[in-house]
Formats: C-alpha cells, structure tokens, sequence
C-alpha cells in the first residue's frame, strides 16, 4: 500500500507539473496573445505564472520526496531499474531550468511588468516560453521512460 500511495501522489505531481506547463504553453498563452494587448495580457500571463509557479513548487517537493520513497522501499539505487536513474536524471534537469526560470527571466518579467516596460517583458515572457517548451519535452520523455522504460 505505501508503494502504491506514493506512485499517485508521484504521478498527480508530475501531471500537475507537465500538463500545466502544456496548458500555459497550448492554450493560455496563444490564446491572451490572439485577444490582448500588452498591456492586458503581460499582467495576465505574470499572475498565472506567479500562480502556476507556486503548484509547481510544491509539485517538485512531491516528486522528490515520493521518488526517493519509491526509491527506497525497493532497495535503493542500486535495486532499481536503469529507467528510474534516467527518470530522476531528467526531472533533475527539469528543476534546474524551472529554478532558472523562477529565479532569473521571471522577476524581469514581474519588474517590467511592474514598470510598464511591455517590450522588455515582452521579452522576458518569450525567454521563460522557450524554457517551458524545453520542459515540455523533457517532461514528456519522462512519462514515456515511466511507461515503457521497464521494457527496453
């Protein structure tokens, strides 16, 4: 059973994590982009960043703690298959550029935003848009190593 309740809250963490970076991405952005100005859509996207960011953070202490309990019932790093060293590699990875992100483009974005400087947030929202997109992929290859790493 404890295995079992950590692989949900692993895997409800990861879904939060890539399908809301996949919604931001798909849908939110292109569609403030299609019905907004800047001046409208800049503090949009800003707020439902500032608010996805903080599920996120808890989504990463969720994985981190539930993987490395997943980790640990089996035995260890040792005891587990080559798919899971390569899971925890790419979500590493994964945290890293949604550190970067966090830390770096998004408080430009919150100050130009803040100055009414649209270009430059402008700017800072398309940095943290391609390094979602990097995310995207690399999230999506960490379900595919979930799903059907076991067999290669």
């Amino acid at each position: 059973m404890p295995q079992a309740l950590l692989l949900l809250l692993h895997l409800l963490a990861a879904a939060f994590w890539v399908g809301g970076m996949a919604v931001m991405h798909f849908a939110v952005r292109p569609s403030a982009v299609a019905v907004l100005e800047p001046p409208l859509r800049l503090p949009l996207m800003a707020q439902a960043l500032s608010r996805f960011f903080a599920g996120v953070s808890v989504a990463i202490v969720v994985l981190l703690a539930t993987g490395l309990g997943m980790v640990w019932l089996a035995g260890g790093f040792a005891r587990v298959h080559w798919s899971v060293h390569a899971m925890l590699t790419i979500g590493l990875v994964m945290m890293a550029v949604f550190l970067h992100v966090r830390f770096a483009p998004y408080p430009r974005l919150l100050r130009a935003v803040a100055a009414r400087e649209w270009p430059v947030a402008g700017g800072q929202l398309n940095t943290i848009r391609r390094l979602v997109e990097l995310n995207i992929v690399l999230g999506v290859a960490v379900f595919a190593l979930a799903v059907v790493g076991r067999v290669l």
